[in-house]
C-alpha cells in the first residue's frame, strides 16, 4: 500500500532542472567575503538589492507605518485578529496607482479588480487553476523562466508548449513560431487554453515590442476561447528606454476594450522585483473578468498577504514623493549595474543580448562550447559552477533551443563581488584561451612534422625508383615495387 499521494511522489516539480541544481550547490558553499571567499557567488537568483537603502530610509522616518500606528496610536490589536481574504481597501487602492505609476500613467487600474496573492509564484498558478483544466495546454515564448514548469504545471495539469524563438531575431515573437506552436499543441492533441508571457522578458531582460504584443493581439482575437497572461513583474526595472507597453495599453490603443478580449486578457504583478521585497510575498493578479477575479479571491485563501504587510505597503506605496524617487533612483542603479557587467563581459570576449530591464543578462557563451550540443552546455555549466565557483542558469534550463546561452543576475550582490566573479570568469576564459593556443602550437608542430616526414619519404621513393629503373636495364629484370613503413 502507498502510503503518500501520487502528487506527492511523482517528480513533475521540476526540481532536477539545473536551474534548481546550481542553487543546491551554491547553498552547500556560498560565498562570503570574509567567512568563505572561496565560495560560490549567487549568479542565479533575481533579487533586487541596489535600493534597499531608500526603503530603509523610508522605514527610519515613517516610523508609526513600521510600529504598526496610526496617528501615533497603535492598531496591532486591529491587524492582528482575522482578516478578509479581500484584502485592505487601502492597500488595493495604493497598489493600482502604483501599478499605473509604473506604466507612466497611460492605463489606470481599478482595485476592484485586482486579487492579492502571496507572491507571483501563487498568482500565476491560480490563474492556471481559473483558465485551464488538467491537460489543457498554454504557449510560452522560449526562453522562459525555469520556475514555470512548476509553477504553471505541478498542481494544475496544465502542459507547456513552447514558442520557439531563435537569437537570429533576438528571441522575438512572430507569427510563425506563434503558428507552429498551437499546430504542434493540437497534434498533442491538447486544448489551447491561452498564451503566457513576461514582460519584460525573464531571462531574456528585454521588453516585448509592439509588434509582437500586436500579433499575440490578432491571435487571441481571431480564436475566441484563448486567454493571454502577462506577467509583468519586471515592469519597473526598465533602464534603457521607456519601451515598455503593458498589455492593457494595447487593449485601450487597438480600442478592444468595449470587446470579449478584454476579459480574456489578464495581468500578474508582484513587488519582489520592483521594489526588492521577495521575502513580503506580495503578488497580484489583474483582471477585467469578473468570474476570473471571483473565484482567485476564493482561491487566494491558500496564500493571503498578511495585514501587517498590507498595512505597511499601503502606507509606503501612498507616499507618492518616495515612489517617484525610488522609480528613478531604481532605473539609473540598474542602469549603471548592468553596463558594469555587460563591459566586464565583453573585456573577456564573451557578448550578451542586448536588453533594457530586468536583473540579468542573457549571456552568449557559445564561443566557450567544446561542441554546439547541449551535453557540452552542461559540462560548461558545470565547470563554472564547481571550478570558477560562479551560480549562472544555462539556457537549456529555460528551455531554450540553442545550446551556449546563460543567464546571469547582476542586482543580488555587491559592486565588490561583481567585480570578483568577472575576475574568476575571466582567469577561466583566458586558461581556456592558453591552453587551445597551446593545444594549436603542437598540432601546428604535428603537422609540420608529417610535412616534412612525407617530404623524406618522397625524396627515399624518388631514389629507390632511380636505382630500381637502373638495375632493370643492366639485368633486364621485371620491375619490384617497394613499401616503405616509417614507425615515427
Amino acid at each position: 500500500m502507498v502510503l503518500l499521494s501520487r502528487k506527492a511522489t511523482c517528480n513533475s516539480h521540476g526540481q532536477d532542472s539545473s536551474y534548481f541544481l546550481g542553487w543546491e550547490e551554491y547553498e552547500k558553499n556560498p560565498y562570503d567575503v570574509m567567512k568563505n571567499p572561496h565560495g560560490i557567488i549567487q549568479m542565479g537568483l533575481a533579487e533586487n538589492q541596489l535600493c534597499i537603502d531608500l526603503l530603509e530610509s523610508w522605514l527610519a522616518q515613517n516610523t508609526d507605518a513600521a510600529c504598526f500606528k496610526r496617528d501615533g496610536q497603535s492598531i496591532f490589536r486591529e491587524l492582528a485578529l482575522f482578516q478578509d481574504y479581500h484584502g485592505l481597501s487601502s492597500f488595493k487602492n495604493a497598489l493600482a496607482d502604483y501599478m499605473s505609476e509604473n506604466r507612466g500613467n497611460r492605463v489606470s487600474y481599478d482595485s476592484n479588480n485586482l486579487v492579492l496573492t502571496a507572491g507571483a509564484t501563487s498568482a500565476n498558478e491560480t490563474l492556471m487553476f481559473c483558465l485551464a483544466d488538467p491537460d489543457d495546454a498554454f504557449l510560452l515564448p522560449t526562453p522562459y523562466y525555469p520556475g514555470f514548469d512548476r509553477d504553471l504545471k505541478w498542481r494544475t495539469g496544465v502542459e507547456i508548449v513552447p514558442i520557439q524563438c531563435s537569437s537570429t531575431n533576438g528571441f522575438c515573437i512572430t507569427k510563425l513560431t506563434l503558428e507552429e506552436a498551437y499546430e504542434q499543441a493540437k497534434k498533442l492533441n491538447l486544448n489551447v487554453k491561452g498564451i503566457l508571457i513576461t514582460n519584460p522578458s525573464n531571462p531574456l531582460g528585454t521588453t516585448t515590442t509592439q509588434t509582437e504584443l500586436n500579433i499575440l493581439f490578432d491571435f487571441i482575437t481571431m480564436n475566441k476561447n484563448i486567454h493571454l497572461v502577462s506577467d509583468e513583474i519586471y515592469s519597473g526595472t526598465i533602464f534603457n528606454s521607456s519601451e515598455f507597453v503593458s498589455v492593457m495599453e494595447i487593449l485601450k490603443n487597438n480600442q478592444l476594450e468595449n470587446t470579449d478580449v478584454l476579459n480574456r486578457v489578464h495581468i500578474v504583478y508582484s513587488l519582489s522585483k520592483d521594489l526588492g521585497l521577495p521575502g513580503f510575498r506580495v503578488g497580484a493578479i489583474y483582471s477585467n473578468d469578473k468570474d476570473v477575479i471571483s473565484t482567485a479571491t476564493k482561491m487566494s485563501s491558500f496564500g493571503l498577504v498578511s495585514s501587517q504587510t498590507q498595512y505597511l505597503l499601503s502606507s509606503l506605496l501612498s507616499d507618492k514623493k518616495f515612489t517617484k524617487n525610488y522609480l528613478r533612483e531604481n532605473q539609473k542603479r540598474l542602469k549603471n549595474r548592468q553596463r558594469k557587467l555587460v563591459l566586464g563581459l565583453e573585456a573577456i570576449g564573451i557578448k550578451c543580448l542586448k536588453s533594457n530591464a530586468g536583473l540579468f543578462c542573457w549571456v552568449d557563451m557559445r564561443p566557450l562550447l567544446s561542441s554546439k550540443t547541449f551535453e557540452a552546455e552542461m559540462d560548461l555549466w558545470k565547470k563554472i559552477v564547481y571550478e570558477v565557483k560562479l551560480n549562472i542558469s544555462p539556457g537549456s534550463s529555460c528551455h531554450c533551443e540553442e545550446p551556449g546561452w546563460f543567464r546571469v543576475c547582476f542586482t543580488n550582490m555587491s559592486e565588490e563581488t561583481l567585480k570578483l566573479a568577472l575576475k574568476r570568469l575571466k582567469k577561466f576564459v583566458d586558461d581556456g584561451n592558453s591552453k587551445r593556443s597551446c593545444q594549436k602550437s603542437e598540432s601546428q608542430k604535428l603537422k609540420g612534422l608529417r610535412k616534412k616526414t612525407m617530404s623524406n619519404v618522397s625524396n627515399w621513393v624518388f631514389r629507390l625508383s632511380f636505382h630500381d629503373r637502373e638495375a632493370e636495364e643492366l639485368n633486364d629484370s621485371p620491375p619490384h615495387v617497394f613499401f616503405l613503413s616509417l614507425i615515427d
